[in-house]
């Protein structure tokens, strides 16, 4: 079953605060709110833009579209717009 707790909340700067149980701390400094029903779901947000950033290194000297566009030519302009 899972835990249950009860959280405090209070005004700061125009903001809402969730003040947590020790029980239910989460890490870092920034949570993913979804809002779910009548409720909200809190998950820590767990994005390393460090690791983003070397993975997208990796592909720096990759091609892209290497064999080029293969789009279909342009219709005439007579017949593009029908009036």
């Amino acid at each position: 079953m899972d835990e249950v707790g009860t959280a405090t909340l209070s005004s700061e700067g125009g903001e809402q605060v969730v003040r947590l149980p020790e029980g239910f701390r989460l890490p870092g400094r920034e949570l993913r709110v979804t809002r779910v029903g009548d409720g909200l779901l809190l998950r820590p947000v767990d994005f390393d833009v460090d690791a983003w950033w070397a993975k997208l290194d990796a592909y720096q000297d990759t091609p892209f579209m290497e064999e080029g566009r293969q789009q279909p030519p342009m219709p005439d302009d007579d017949t593009c717009f029908d009036r």
